[in-house]
């Protein structure tokens, strides 16, 4: 297989960090996600039998993600242990503060150490070191949990990634665009409810089917719903966008949400708000 040398190379280093959990094994946390994903091909290459992957469902993760995490286990022979992390129990993570992902996270790795016990094995995330210049509160409940980061340990970004993963046979998963949990959809300070995270994933698929968008994001915020497009995207939308707008209020009116809705440019994290 032809790959390029610097995909090689850095393979090459995640695969010696990871052959040093021989002994103790490890444990994925994977999200579904391409940096999780990928870093799952590769420990099971590595470790075989003493890897198992660990996939947490909720109502803010889309079910997309975990069918893509189920699909790939079954074909690749994965270990596989689905569980509820149990955020939704957190008060401090349903109320949406700035540092909700502390609380988001804290709950996941505290489940996956529970699960584990007293065995020794590592946690593993799929933070690369694109996600280190990033306000990043997951990353303390990381440290708090002794979690480790082969991507980080192995100097690996996230474009590198990318080419690992074409380098491990996970085809167009390799191009798999970014796509944070549906809580991050939420402005800060506004409550994070089930119902809510259901109608911006079910608007975030009708505009998928009715645009082809390369990017769409539904944001809840106190001045209404905006649903963000990529530039082409919302540029290509037809005059006055009446039907795709009415279809989207009517939708989040049997939702109860009675905020206004309009368009927007995409923004990266547009409805984190930082603390004041």
């Amino acid at each position: 297989m032809n790959a390029e040398p610097s995909a090689a190379d850095a393979l090459a280093r995640l695969q010696q960090v990871l052959s040093g959990l021989h002994g103790s094994g490890a444990a994925v946390a994977v999200s579904g996600g391409i940096d999780s994903l990928t870093l799952s091909a590769a420990a099971h290459v590595s470790l075989g039998a003493a890897v198992v992957m660990h996939h947490a469902t909720s109502p803010a993760v889309p079910e997309e993600a975990t069918g893509r995490t189920r699909a790939l286990a079954h074909a690749r022979g994965w270990r596989l242990a689905i569980f509820d992390a149990g955020e939704f129990a957190d008060a401090d993570y349903r109320a949406n503060p700035v540092n909700r992902c502390f609380f988001c996270k804290t709950s996941l790795y505290g489940s996956i150490v529970k699960r584990l016990g007293a065995t020794g094995v590592t946690v593993l995330s799929g933070t690369n070191t694109d996600d280190l210049g990033d306000y990043r509160p997951g990353l303390q409940a990381a440290r708090l949990h002794g979690v480790r980061h082969p991507f980080v340990e192995a100097g690996i970004d996230k474009a590198t990634v990318r080419r690992i993963a074409r380098l491990l046979g996970l085809g167009t998963l390799a191009e798999l665009p970014s796509a944070p949990c549906l809580s991050s959809r939420i402005e800060t300070g506004i409550a994070i409810e089930p119902a809510t995270l259901a109608l911006v994933h079910d608007v975030e698929r009708t505009v998928t089917r009715r645009l082809r968008p390369a990017t769409v994001r539904c944001r809840v915020r106190a001045e209404g719903m905006v649903v963000e497009l990529d530039a082409p995207s919302l540029e290509a939308l037809p005059a006055g966008r009446s039907d795709l707008l009415r279809e989207i209020e009517a939708m989040a009116r049997r939702a109860g949400e009675l905020r206004p809705v309009r368009f927007a440019p995409y923004r990266t994290g547009s409805a984190f708000l930082t603390a004041r």
